[in-house]
């Protein structure tokens, strides 16, 4: 039946004859599209001989106007390169060689930039020495585009000119002439940079330098200095190495500026029958205790008893079971002599002499004292007099370049209400930070990717920063303040180039070290914070204090591999990362042992959803308290130790979604990682987590296969890794037999067809790859709360597993020993729980490409199919969201948009404004709400490989094919390639003992493979 009703979207329709209402009757778009604007002269064009590729681009452009017109108004102009600069080609990715030096992270890259825009940040694999590129230089692409850096400099609140603030600066200097003023700056290992600061010094003599890093490796530099007279640090090469003890050295964490991976990697790879083996005393579960063969967990006190055992005194007063592995590790290193290697993170000197000598004394190949690390500075003692004066008012000025002492040094408050009460305050920073928010100056600088720079990473080995992109915003590097201030005409560029053609090329090319990024050079550059008085040094024995325990709990402080020390507070990918051991994300927290947590009633639940809630302490070192700090209960924390991030609870310069975590550096007493006698109370509260992870244990299933030395060596490969066998008319057969497929299998033998291999011997579960593959492919950033909901849109995980019994092996001997169902009720229950020293196994995880995918079949509109290369495809356009196909896919990588995550204000992360977006890589469309999105094997890399050898009319080169987890990997566990060209390293691995599929009985075939994980349990 017909309705008369009428509907009107205005008041205005209801009047007859309106004017308005016929004009927009005749009239779709309230304003004519201007396509005159962009298609030019209408009769020229239309009598051209247009092809018709370029016709499809004009109607394109038409059409995208006219909806944008419909929408949000009409196109005004389409700009197009006036000149085009001759190295952008649209479409077609550049790549500069560059380096990063923040004071915490050094490291040689390359990036990657769209259009002029830096987008992604790869290794430069080029380079042998610093390029280690870990999680937070992945993302500091992101730091470029934040939102809340400063976009001029200031004085007294209000923006200022340039030339008004070297005005300034300059009057404020002669004012203080003959007071004391500090520059208290990051370490910047840069040649020029210290030969520049000389150079101010001398025009302004009453300026004293002094570095500051924000966490100190004060005590083994001065134990270096002692030894060998160069205020440094050893290297360490670990593919050299046949044992490596450490004790508190979380070496593939941030331990002496970190990077290691690389080189321990290579040793753990089981080659010929022999592979490394790693010791670790610890009291948090680190990283490199959770890939350690034996790890002991151990008090900082009884640490400092294992070390003095280890280096030639005796393990008397350690309980039996510590005394027993320290006896076990002295006898691993005798019999490895030279190939044997002991370090330490204990802050005293005492404790870094005893590991240096005796590395020294067994002539250690493994440690580098020849070409050590120049990537920290900092005195601590010079740094506790900076603090002091400026408390007690005797330094009257201070500038800061490349660090925030209010929010980072222990006394925060005494000093913050000091530093607002000096003569003079100036803060180099790219925000507004807690410093620079309190200083009467600040020169807002660039970001490194918008900077030159120099860096002598390594005795050396130098490396250059050039910017990949004009600055965003009116900054100025301080190195070309500097040469403003002392009245040079050069710029910075000049400077370096002229600094490096005299002292360090050589006569070698300028441009080539350019276009490499690094120098390898035996040149000797003075630099003026190379050493430290004699003073400020600390002897062999001052601090053995610190590491006694005469009661109370002991608190270890620490760096996330996600966090570092807190510059990129404001980075939601950092954030969002789930911590490699706890799983945790948006959270920094105190690591507790079960025996602990139980006699100070604390707790984990899990609630009904599944999310994990805890219990709040208070902390107290001395007269410092920290409050509210959340609670984990840590499997393998020592007994008597708590851990506790540093980096976290930062509030100034950082938007309020980010304001996350504690600030733990109150607690940073003396600036020691190690602090005696602390105090903890329960506190009222519960904290709610985002663990992306809460099932801890395998439960003994066959999902990381593993095995030790011995069994691998002596023992046949279907022993320790089997093939799966499923049952056919009653008999067995191996679930890669033909007969066991429901499906007839393609020929895939034609073209390229692409495998991906991991190594679990070569993961360290450092988590670079997964910000490489947010950063590749528009991962949005979801936040805290949905995190919590297990909506977490990562395509690539770090599954972590720790065993319930000493051992993987032994777990899986419980449960095949399981009879019953009684047995089995208590005994599975038991298995759920890890144990109080477990070992730990990690698994990265991202869709596996099945060729026989179970997702493919239960599509009920084909959004999910194969492709002939052997990924598994999304047709984001067809998928209707039914997620069936995550329903049906035994991995769980598939993932969900529940929400639209980008130009939307629930979600106010760097999708959500103009500057953060320009960080999206624009050859990955980023996904609406209602659509399933998984790993796509980065189709679009391959591809482009592909597409440029053809334009050179050659085969695509077997290092060409990379993914951006493979691209990224340090340790080479990640490798990708074409398993058609029987010459690849990937095809190789297909044919290794180790290598397994993840549930292989299911049948899934998949295009990702494993290879097992191997342990050296062997005794000397």
């Amino acid at each position: 039946m017909a309705s008369n009703k009428k509907y009107w979207k205005s008041v205005e329709e209801l009047k007859t004859d309106s004017p308005i209402v016929e004009t927009l009757k005749q009239n779709e778009f309230v304003e004519e599209i201007p396509t005159d604007a962009f298609l030019g002269d209408k009769e020229k064009l239309s009598s051209s001989s247009t092809t018709r590729r370029d016709f499809l681009k004009y109607v394109g452009f038409t059409t995208a106007a006219a909806s944008l017109a419909a929408c949000e108004g009409p196109v005004v102009k389409s700009i197009p390169y006036v000149v085009q600069p001759d190295e952008i080609v649209p479409g077609i990715a550049n790549f500069y060689a560059s380096a990063i030096a923040d004071g915490f992270d050094f490291a040689n890259v390359l990036v990657k930039t769209r259009e002029g825009r830096p987008i992604k940040i790869e290794r430069n694999t080029l380079s042998e020495n610093g390029s280690c590129v870990n999680a937070r230089v992945q993302a500091s692409v992101l730091s470029l585009y934040d939102k809340n850096r400063l976009t001029a400099p200031k004085m007294d609140g209000a923006e200022v000119s340039w030339e008004e603030f070297d005005a300034g600066v300059a009057q404020k200097m002669n004012e203080l002439s003959g007071q004391d003023i500090v520059l208290l700056t990051q370490t910047f290992a840069s040649p020029s940079t210290s030969k520049l600061i000389q150079e101010f010094q001398a025009k302004y003599p009453n300026v004293r330098h002094v570095v500051y890093d924000t966490v100190s490796s004060s005590e083994a530099l001065d134990a270096f200095q002692n030894k060998y007279g160069t205020r440094a640090l050893a290297d360490y090469d670990f593919s050299k190495a046949e044992v490596i003890v450490s004790v508190g050295a979380d070496f593939l964490g941030d331990w002496q500026g970190g990077g290691y991976e690389s080189g321990y990697a290579k040793g753990r790879i089981p080659k010929n029958g022999k592979m490394s083996k790693h010791i670790q005393f610890e009291s948090n579960m680190s990283l490199s205790g959770a890939n350690a063969d034996t790890r002991v967990p151990v008090t900082p006190a009884q640490q400092m008893q294992v070390l003095r055992a280890l280096t030639g005194g005796s393990a008397s007063g350690l309980p039996e079971n510590i005394a027993t592995a320290v006896q076990n590790a002295k006898a691993q290193l005798q019999k490895a002599g030279s190939k044997g290697v002991v370090i330490t993170g204990l802050p005293d000197v005492g404790a870094q002499t005893a590991a240096l000598n005796y590395n020294d004394g067994v002539g250690s190949t493994v440690m580098d004292t020849a070409k050590p690390r120049m990537t920290r500075k900092g005195n601590s003692a010079e740094v506790r007099r900076v603090m002091q004066g400026v408390v007690n008012g005797s330094i009257k000025g201070l500038i800061t370049v490349g660090v925030d002492p209010v929010y980072s040094f222990p006394a925060g408050k005494e000093f913050a209400d000091a530093y607002k009460n000096l003569d003079f305050t100036l803060a180099f920073s790219m925000k507004e930070d807690a410093t620079a928010s309190r200083a009467q100056m600040i020169a807002a600088t660039p970001h490194y990717l918008e900077s030159w720079g120099d860096i002598q990473m390594k005795k050396g080995s130098f490396s250059l920063t050039q910017p990949t992109i004009r600055p965003l915003f009116n900054t100025r590097q301080f190195q070309d303040c500097l040469l403003k201030w002392t009245g040079n005409t050069k710029n910075y560029y000049e400077y370096i180039k002229e600094s490096w053609n005299t002292s360090i090329l050589g006569g070698s090319s300028w441009n080539q070290a350019l276009h490499d990024g690094f120098f390898e050079s035996s040149a000797e550059v003075s630099m003026e914070d190379a050493t430290a008085s004699e003073d400020t040094m600390e002897s062999n024995t001052s601090n053995g204090a610190l590491l006694s325990q005469d009661g109370g709990m002991q608190l270890i402080l620490y760096t996330k591999t996600s966090m570092g020390d807190g510059q990129m507070a404001n980075n939601p990918w950092l954030q969002e990362m789930p911590d490699p051991i706890t799983r945790a994300t948006w959270d920094n927290y105190a690591l507790i042992s079960q025996a602990d947590a139980e006699s100070l009633g604390l707790e984990n639940e899990y609630v009904a959803n599944g999310a994990m809630n805890g219990n709040y302490i208070n902390i107290t070192v001395g007269d410092a308290t920290v409050q509210n700090v959340p609670v984990i209960i840590q499997p393998g924390q020592a007994k008597g130790s708590i851990g506790l991030a540093l980096g976290y609870g930062k509030k100034e310069a950082v938007q309020e979604e980010m304001q996350t975590g504690v600030n733990a550096y109150p607690l940073y007493q003396n600036f020691s990682d190690i602090q005696n006698n602390v105090r903890i109370e329960k506190a009222a509260g519960t904290h709610e987590f985002a663990c992306i992870q809460l099932h801890n244990t395998m439960m003994g299933r066959d999902i990381i296969n593993e095995t030790t030395l011995e069994i691998f060596n002596t023992k046949k490969t279907h022993e320790w890794n089997p093939i799966p066998v499923v049952s056919k008319d009653h008999q067995e057969i191996p679930v890669t037999d033909p007969d066991a497929d429901l499906w007839e299998s393609f020929d895939r033998s034609v073209g390229h067809h692409f495998n991906l291999s991991i190594d679990l011997n070569a993961c360290t579960g450092c988590g670079a790859c997964v910000i490489a593959c947010h950063a590749e492919n528009n991962v949005p950033v979801v936040g805290k709360d949905e995190m919590r909901k297990s909506r977490d849109m990562h395509w690539l995980r770090i599954d972590r597993y720790y065993s319930s019994e000493e051992s993987f092996q032994a777990d899986t001997e419980k449960k095949e020993n399981i009879s019953g169902l009684g047995s089995s009720l208590s005994e599975y229950g038991e298995m759920e729980s890890p144990a109080a020293n477990p070992q730990v196994a990690f698994q990265p995880v991202m869709c596996q490409h099945c060729n026989h995918a179970p997702c493919e079949t239960v599509c009920p509109v084909a959004a999910t199919s194969h492709g002939r290369q052997g990924q598994n495809h999304m047709a984001y356009n067809r998928c209707v969201g039914t997620r069936y196909c995550a329903n049906n896919c035994p991995y769980k990588v598939r993932r969900f948009n529940w929400f639209l995550y980008a130009e939307n204000d629930e979600f106010d992360y760097n999708m959500n404004n103009d500057l953060g977006r320009m960080v999206l890589n624009p050859d990955v469309v980023v996904r609406s709400r209602g659509v399933m999105e998984k790993c796509s094997m980065c189709i679009q890399k391959t591809q482009r490989s592909i597409l440029d050898a053809k334009l050179k009319g050659r085969p695509v080169k077997d290092e060409e094919f990379q993914t951006a987890c493979s691209a990224a990997c340090n340790t080479g566990a990640i490798v990708f390639g074409d398993i058609n060209d029987h010459d690849s390293e990937v095809f190789e691995l297909t044919k290794d003992d180790r290598m397994y599929h993840l549930l292989e009985s299911v049948g899934t075939k998949p295009n990702v493979m494993y290879q097992t994980k191997v342990r050296n349990t062997n005794e000397a």
